[in-house]
């Protein structure tokens, strides 16, 4: 059952294999066996691969931390959910902190969860807009002890996490779209490494709204920061501007957000072709014009109606969707955003 690595130069143990499909099953079987079997199989490794009790310890609670927020997140994976970040230091008297409750109360009444971490601040503000029952929250253990706000802190949707990355790879498997206030180097890093992550294919493009209070300027210094100096000294493409919006009105905030599913719904790669799942399918002229207005990013096969594929039936991926689907030269997600917001355009 487990595979060998590609980078596994010990052939395969067959006994080995045995007796961790004989643990699989005395479990009582599940989900996922042969994963779970490579899992096991690499955990062993650890026993001569690793050395240092520190490191070993990291792969250990990463774990740990992992399949607990996987599972409390599972129940509510129909729900689209849309994460804030901030600064924790924001004061309740701040207009800051008014629009981030305003703008989680307006995303739950939008049928959206709301996911932040936990802390006091923007997280409380977001928290207490949207309410308990739509809030998620993803705490982490810090030095001086971050507590959970009191919003959440007795809920059951509220996970603690003793690492920076897995709280973060949380954030973004999960979040629909990122709602970033002004706020530290915190939320400075989940900004940018969000940008990051779809600007590589990292990630599912989401809509990233930087949102400031009105008049505000926090968010045009930084934007003004990134023309000035990323883009003019050819460091990001001007397409990568694509990737995030501006704006200091939560009702455009929340459009912002909510259109961007209007059409589009996900991606995924199957092989050499690029799937795009959408309510409605766009019609034959609407796919010439796409074809021309997007023959930049097309390598192979243009833009087409399809039927789910054989991957996707036997995943059972949002089969009552329909699907267009090419040939994407995996580089240029700026011009693939510009793309969806066209087919939500339809």
């Amino acid at each position: 059952m487990p595979k060998p690595e590609k980078n596994d130069k010990v052939p395969a143990d067959p006994e080995l294999t045995r007796r961790i499909e004989e643990l699989i099953r005395y479990k009582g079987g599940g989900y996922n066996e042969e994963n779970v079997a490579d899992i096991i199989e690499n955990a062993l490794k650890l026993l001569t691969d690793v050395q240092d009790r520190g490191d070993v310890r990291v792969i250990q609670t990463a774990n740990r931390e992992l399949r607990y927020a996987f599972r409390l997140f599972a129940p509510y994976a129909s729900t689209r959910k849309v994460a804030i970040f901030g600064s924790a230091r924001t004061a309740a008297t701040k207009k800051e902190y008014a629009y981030a409750t305003e703008f989680g109360r307006k995303m739950a009444a939008a049928g959206y969860m709301v996911i932040t971490g936990a802390g006091p601040g923007i997280m409380q503000a977001g928290h207490e807009g949207a309410g308990p029952e739509m809030s998620f929250g993803a705490n982490i253990r810090l030095p001086w002890e971050q507590s959970a706000n009191p919003v959440i802190r007795e809920d059951k949707k509220l996970v603690t996490f003793k690492y920076f990355f897995t709280r973060k790879l949380i954030f973004v498997r999960h979040a629909d779209a990122i709602a970033l206030f002004p706020g530290g180097f915190g939320t400075m890093d989940e900004g940018y490494e969000t940008l990051t992550l779809m600007q590589t294919g990292k990630s599912q493009l989401m809509p990233l709204v930087l949102i400031d209070r009105p008049g505000g300027t926090y968010w045009k210094t930084w934007d003004k920061h990134v023309r000035e100096h990323l883009l003019r000294d050819e460091l990001i493409s001007p397409d990568d501007l694509n990737l995030y919006r501006i704006t200091d009105n939560t009702d455009e905030a929340v459009k912002l957000i909510t259109r961007f599913y209007r059409n589009f719904h996900s991606t995924r790669f199957v092989r050499d072709l690029f799937v795009i799942r959408l309510k409605h399918a766009p019609t034959d002229s609407a796919l010439e014009a796409m074809n021309e207005d997007f023959e930049d990013i097309i390598i192979g096969p243009p833009i087409q109606r399809i039927e789910p594929t054989p991957e996707e039936r036997e995943d059972r991926e949002h089969l009552d969707l329909q699907r267009i689907a090419f040939g994407f030269n995996r580089r240029d997600y700026g011009r693939l955003r510009q793309l969806i917001d066209v087919l939500n355009s339809l």
